[in-house]
């Protein structure tokens, strides 16, 4: 009876201590999610400015995001905050000095123009008026009868001042509208330089950094609102041999067609992307893992299937080219490094079954 009694009590603290695991397990979730959350709404609030250096803080919050979850120790998380406090305070300080100082600038801008608009407008408004006043005194001496013998003159004289007056305020708003187009030249020249800095100098679609940026975006987007994607990491077979063989120009024209096909074979949103060397990347917003690994399947099929000319006037056989291609899917909880690590894993595992084909993780 005693025996089986304690059995029972035993039972029962095992049960308790289980429940009791199972919680703390559940809030350290919550809690590494609700910081993850945090640290990018951090990010969202800092200005995307070159003088302060935001990139930096950017990246150092990413790593500190990233040590945060990999960190067990309490000692080490405090230890790590720590230095992480440091750096966000000092940002923070940066950051409100520079727009202080900006804001002291504008001020003074403001007054500037102020101060120069108000005299410029009363020069002109002084050189007018004065003009304006010597026409109306010319028109009334050639109302005069007893001097007719000018009224002829005095009138091509009245209207040269009129067309003085015209000409000078044509010319004025004429340097307006030079200053504004060359205002909007500098700003679309600004623009073009951004968007080419995120492109590939051979394919011209996206390079390494703007994908960086991208996979960021969509798994800090996934912590605020659930948005599926998968992605697709594609490289090309033996591509070396080509290299080797036909030279570099040559592997340059496969790396461009290569593009070229992926590009015709993707959706209008759908992310395409160079990731270095003869590696290229594909994000499918809204797909599943299965769904990523039916158009996997279809881009190595279209690959397989397709010769690639060297030469018109060549009589080498056309080249025949596969890609091995490693798919995976968002999960929970995921960043970029770690959907990034299992797409490189199942590319992996297609390349050690014989390549050309598709492997998911």
């Amino acid at each position: 009876m005693l025996l089986a009694r304690r059995k029972k009590v035993s039972s029962e603290n095992v049960v308790d201590i289980s429940n009791r695991l199972q919680d703390s397990e559940n809030r350290e979730n919550a809690y590494n999610t609700v910081i993850r959350i945090l640290l990018i709404l951090i990010k969202e609030f800092a200005l995307d400015i070159a003088e302060i250096k935001t990139d930096r803080f950017y990246a150092s919050m990413d790593g500190f995001g990233e040590k945060f979850l990999e960190q067990k120790a309490p000692k080490r998380i405090l230890s790590s905050f720590e230095k992480q406090k440091t750096i966000i305070s000092t940002f923070i300080d940066n950051q409100k000095n520079y727009l202080n100082e900006r804001e002291d600038e504008l001020r003074k801008i403001i007054d500037l123009l102020t101060r120069a608009m108000v005299s410029v407008d009363s020069e002109n408004d002084a050189y007018h008026r004065k003009i304006m006043e010597q026409s109306e005194k010319m028109e009334r001496i050639t109302r005069l009868d007893d001097i007719r013998k000018i009224k002829s003159a005095l009138e091509k004289e009245v209207e040269t001042l009129r067309e003085t007056v015209r000409n000078k305020q044509a010319g004025e708003q004429a340097r307006i509208q030079n200053l504004s187009r060359q205002v909007k030249t500098l700003s679309q020249e600004l623009e073009l330089a951004k968007a080419e800095s995120m492109r590939d100098g051979l394919t011209g679609i996206y390079n390494r950094r703007a994908f960086d940026d991208y996979l960021q975006s969509l798994t800090e987007r996934n912590l605020l609102h659930r948005y599926d994607f998968a992605l697709l990491l594609l490289d090309i077979d033996d591509f070396k041999a080509v290299n080797d063989t036909h030279g570099h120009p040559v592997g340059d024209r496969v790396l461009l067609a290569m593009a070229n096909t992926f590009s015709q074979m993707v959706r209008s949103d759908d992310f395409l992307a160079r990731y270095g060397g003869e590696e290229f990347v594909i994000v499918l917003p809204g797909a599943s893992r299965r769904n990523a690994a039916k158009k996997a399947k279809q881009i190595c099929k279209t690959i397989y299937k397709t010769r690639y000319t060297l030469d018109q006037n060549d009589d080498q056989p056309p080249l025949a080219l596969t890609v091995s291609i490693g798919a995976t899917a968002f999960k929970n909880g995921d960043m970029a490094a770690t959907v990034l690590e299992r797409a490189d894993q199942a590319l992996y595992k297609a390349k050690q079954a014989g390549k050309n084909c598709v492997m998911t993780n």
